[in-house]
C-alpha cells in the first residue's frame, strides 16, 4: 500500500537556515582570527608566541565549532534526502495505478462499444 507523507511531519524546515547562519558566523570569525596572527615588532618573541597561541586556539576552537555545525546540517539533508526519494517512490507508484486505472478504463470502455456496435447490426 503507499503511505503518504504530510510536508508538516519534516522536523528540519526551521533548522537547515538556522544552521547556515551559524556556519556563515564562524566562517567570517575564522576569517578575523587566521587574520589577527602577525607579530607586533613592539614586543618581545616570547609575548609574539603567546598572542599566535592565543588566536591558534580561539581558531581551533572556532573550526571545532564549524565542524560539528556542518556535521548536524548533513544529517539533517540526509534526512531531507530519503524523505524526498520516499515521496518519488510514492509518486511513482500512483503513477503506475493511475495507468493501470486508466487504461482499465479504456478497455471497458473499448468493450461497450463493440458490444453496442454488434447489437445495432
Amino acid at each position: 500500500m503507499i503511505t503518504y507523507f504530510v510536508l508538516t511531519e519534516i522536523p528540519t524546515g526551521e533548522i537547515i537556515p538556522d544552521l547556515r547562519k551559524k556556519i556563515h558566523q564562524i566562517k567570517a570569525d575564522l576569517n578575523q582570527l587566521e587574520g589577527s596572527v602577525s607579530d607586533v615588532p613592539e614586543l618581545i618573541n616570547a609575548a609574539n608566541l603567546l598572542r599566535s597561541n592565543e588566536c591558534l586556539l580561539k581558531v581551533n576552537e572556532k573550526k571545532t565549532d564549524l565542524l560539528s555545525i556542518y556535521e548536524q546540517y548533513s544529517k539533517i539533508l540526509e534526512e531531507l534526502l530519503l524523505y524526498v526519494l520516499e515521496i518519488q517512490n510514492d509518486l511513482k507508484e500512483i503513477l503506475k495505478e493511475q495507468s493501470l486505472m486508466i487504461s482499465s478504463q479504456t478497455k471497458k470502455q473499448s468493450k461497450t462499444k463493440t458490444k453496442s456496435k454488434t447489437s445495432k447490426k
